[in-house]
């Protein structure tokens, strides 16, 4: 029987500490908030948007509960230092959220793309999280196990990564790399407490994506492709990520948790 006395089912992550990368804006702001909500000390990086990672520091109770660390992430070992940055302040790491990435905007047909290009996108999409998952992965193997998790690791893929994207093959590729990565991790993992999940979100309302939403004919071509005829809304990306890292997700490892509107169902 119910307790009619609850006022609802809190989603709390209080005494665990978060690592979200990417979260000066976007979806990885709105993580953060969302993960500062439920209880937890968040650390994340940025880039060179200091200031914007500043306010959000400010608006997350500030630094003793939630830190910006200025960390580039283009090769394994920027993933491992932004780790170390993050048990540095705050001791421990329960969740390692993947949430950055490159998505080069032009049209890039394969017989153009430059090597440049592809490094680059890998280097930052790819190479980065396999230093921040291993770096995590080690450090969560340390930690005292509380209830049935260890930790969680949370990457973020993309509609790209499951039905590719023509003249984004870079970006494709490492997208559908972390869908295998995620499968691969949750094998290995599960076993000693380590959840593995993905989030796949498809197009989202950000700073990121403004430019192109904002343009009547492309939008209204990408929009056709979702049943439900709009973009998300980064708080509809935040709150799957939150809930994979709850103890009400403890039964879900390995997933691919598409958030997309439906869009792969018509892709």
């Amino acid at each position: 029987m119910l307790n009619n006395g609850n006022s609802g089912v809190a989603m709390s992550l209080a005494g665990k500490v978060a690592l979200i990368t990417g979260g000066s804006r976007g979806i990885g702001a709105a993580t953060v908030r969302m993960f500062r909500r439920a209880g937890a000390k968040v650390v994340f990086n940025y880039r060179s948007a200091a200031e914007q990672a500043e306010a959000l520091v400010a608006e997350c109770d500030g630094s003793e509960v939630c830190l910006a660390v200025q960390q580039t992430l283009a090769t394994p070992e920027d993933g491992e230092a932004l780790v170390r940055a993050a048990v540095a302040a705050f001791g421990r790491v329960d969740c390692a959220i993947l949430n950055h990435g490159v998505w080069p905007a032009h049209d890039a047909p394969i017989s153009e793309m430059t090597s440049e290009q592809w490094r680059t996108t890998l280097g930052t999409n790819l190479d980065s999280v396999f230093g921040v998952v291993r770096a995590a992965v080690a450090q969560m193997k340390t930690q005292p196990q509380v209830g049935s998790a260890r930790g969680h690791i949370v990457l973020i893929s993309s509609t790209a990564g499951q039905r590719g994207e023509a003249f984004h093959a870079d970006y494709a590729a490492t997208k559908g790399a972390l869908i295998s990565l995620t499968k691969s991790l949750s094998t290995e993992l599960i076993g000693e407490g380590i959840y593995c999940n993905c989030v796949a979100p498809g197009w989202v309302a950000t700073e990121a994506t403004a430019g192109v939403l904002s343009d009547p004919e492309v939008s209204k071509k990408l929009l056709s492709l979702i049943p439900l005829g709009r973009p998300a809304d980064v708080d509809e990306i935040a709150a799957p990520v939150l809930f994979l890292c709850t103890p009400f997700a403890g039964f879900i490892s390995g997933e691919i948790f598409n958030v997309n509107g439906g869009a792969v169902l018509a892709g």
